[in-house]
């Protein structure tokens, strides 16, 4: 892996171990010579990775839509800032720019961020590792939920498996270092048809 892509919020949150799970998520990607690329935010816990990040000599790469660089809230700093037209573009670039991929805690964006990856992963568009940075069981409830969906006949267990979740960056990276991606299911898998 040579980048990982974090999913975060432009919030901060109301508990400082969010932003002390961004610094320790920095420091290990500094420790590991991994770049960075995110949405290219300059506020929320986007911002402080970015700012975490560069002061630790990692390589930033930030991809954002138009309308919200327009907006003022476009990093400045950053190593490298793409500009993109669409949210759709936004996610596409991220995700080829990346060889891997985190979510710290966030909102609904976070949230669709990481389910699109998920999503890809588990239709075989991908083969990277996807990954919940867990800050003090923030993300509990939806591994719950899909613990859930497993038991209920909606998900594979291998494609839950596909999701690796950690509360500590450093073990988070280094289940994702030695990560194999599953099988595509027979039903995808147009080789075998």
């Amino acid at each position: 892996m040579r980048s990982i892509c974090v999913f975060c919020g432009s919030a901060s949150g109301i508990r400082p171990a969010y932003a002390e799970a961004a610094e320790a998520l920095a420091d290990a990607l500094a420790r590991r010579g991994l770049g960075l690329v995110y949405g290219g935010g300059s506020v929320g816990l986007m911002g402080l990775l970015a700012n975490a990040a560069l002061a630790r000599g990692v390589s930033v790469t930030g991809v954002i839509p138009r309308h919200l660089n327009d907006l003022e809230i476009g990093h400045k700093g950053l190593t490298e800032l793409h500009v993109v037209d669409s949210m759709h573009q936004r996610k596409a670039l991220m995700a080829e720019l990346a060889d891997g991929f985190v979510a710290l805690p966030g909102g609904v964006g976070t949230l669709e961020e990481l389910f699109e990856v998920y999503t890809w992963g588990q239709l075989g568009l991908h083969p990277k590792p996807v990954a919940l940075l867990d800050v003090g069981g923030y993300y509990a409830s939806l591994v719950g939920f899909l613990d859930h969906s497993v038991r209920e006949g909606f998900l594979h267990a291998e494609h839950r498996d596909f999701l690796l979740t950690g509360n500590a960056p450093d073990a988070v990276l280094e289940a994702m270092a030695g990560w194999t991606p599953p099988r595509v299911p027979k039903w995808l898998d147009r080789k075998s048809t």
